[in-house]
């Protein structure tokens, strides 16, 4: 606590503030801060890219990956390797990170360009949680880094007996039903437009021949995925 109030008494009040926060969020006391103000640092914020998240969303993402498979390893020895990846896949998939990411309340915490209204509804805060990641491993190493996976992400909120259950990936349960029943399915891509900043994709479902569904999203995969949950119901297929 005592290096707490020192660190406080040296920095700025938006600095202790995030301090403060950091420490609630985190379970441990900062050392750079500068690595945790980056990572809140959405793209379309500052006015250089290089001010933004978006590289430490890339070695949080690995470190994440690699964490995450060693837990499911470790926890089921005897699950085949297919087992393992679909479980990882669906740990660390953009939407349950997003949905973690809100429920520890990184979207009241992670700058952004508010005036576009698409990005609230988008994955950022998903993606800022895996900048957070990046930013305890710089400033922690490893062994805090797994730690705060572990704790503070995994165990915390992660339904591994629900999401062993579910299953989400909307484009794989819509091509297995096509392949299953000799249907011919392909994801067109329909429409690609600008919307504010960021480019906008409509994805479209044609099967044998015939749109069934179209899905919007700030990627293709995104998309995809929402046109996939589209179509399985309007073809009212179900597990």
């Amino acid at each position: 606590m005592r290096r707490l109030i020192n660190r406080i008494f040296n920095t700025s009040s938006a600095d202790k503030q995030l301090l403060l926060q950091l420490e609630h969020l985190l379970g441990f006391t900062p050392i750079y801060v500068d690595y945790y103000r980056l990572a809140f640092m959405h793209r379309s914020k500052p006015e250089e890219v290089t001010d933004s998240n978006e590289r430490l969303e890339f070695l949080g993402d690995a470190i994440l990956g690699a964490i995450v498979a060693e837990y499911l390893f470790k926890k089921y020895p005897y699950q085949p390797e297919g087992y393992l990846t679909e479980l990882r896949s669906r740990i660390v998939r953009r939407e349950t990170m997003n949905n973690v990411a809100l429920r520890m309340g990184l979207n009241k915490m992670v700058q952004y360009n508010q005036n576009d209204r698409g990005l609230s509804r988008s994955h950022i805060f998903g993606n800022a949680l895996e900048a957070l990641i990046g930013a305890v491993y710089l400033d922690q190493g490893f062994i805090k880094t797994r730690k705060f996976i572990l704790n503070q992400i995994i165990k915390a909120y992660i339904d591994l007996d629900m999401m062993e259950s579910t299953d989400t990936n909307y484009k794989n349960q819509l091509l297995s039903w096509a392949q299953r029943n000799n249907h011919v399915l392909v994801f067109e891509t329909l429409d690609e437009k600008m919307d504010a900043t960021r480019k906008l994709f409509t994805v479209g479902i044609v099967l044998d021949g015939n749109l069934v569904a179209e899905g919007t999203g700030f990627n293709k995969k995104e998309a995809g995925q929402v046109a996939a949950q589209k179509a399985l119901a309007v073809l009212n297929v179900t597990n």
